[in-house]
């Protein structure tokens, strides 16, 4: 418990063994026994340790301390937006395609049936009434 919130609080206040073990006047080798659990400091040394920490005796030998993960934290939140993003722009380009689609199809629907009704006779004007032809037919006939 005590070594690995030694090394967790020693990482968060951004010191190395070495700068550690400087304002403790001890070697290297010493804190990184204690972060290994192969040795433990003195009482007078817990306490300075403590103190350089910014942390109470009993939070550095207590339950260990979780780490400080605001920076993993912010990147799996930024890769979740980003992959939100990444399913509404796919759901737009899908309605965008649809909306093209339909539109495509109204307008060729809409040139084929002008185009038919041009090509398609209407009524001729050679075409005669059959009251039209009885008369002249009669008309001949006398």
């Amino acid at each position: 418990m005590f070594g690995e919130n030694l090394k967790t609080l020693r990482k968060q206040k951004g010191f190395s063994q070495e700068e550690l073990a400087t304002r403790l006047h001890v070697v290297r080798q010493t804190i990184s026994k204690w972060e290994k659990e192969l040795s433990v400091p003195d009482a007078d040394t817990l306490i300075r340790l403590a103190e350089i920490l910014d942390v109470s005796v009993s939070e550095l030998l207590g339950e260990k301390i979780e780490k400080d993960n605001a920076v993993s934290d912010v990147a799996e939140q930024l890769s979740k937006i980003n992959e939100q993003l990444a399913i509404k722009n796919r759901r737009s380009r899908r309605i965008w395609k649809v909306v093209l689609i339909v539109l495509a199809g109204l307008i060729l629907i809409n040139i084929l049936s002008a185009s038919c009704y041009s090509v398609l006779p209407g009524p001729s004007k050679n075409v005669r009434n059959n009251s039209e032809i009885t008369v002249e037919t009669e008309m001949i006939e006398e």
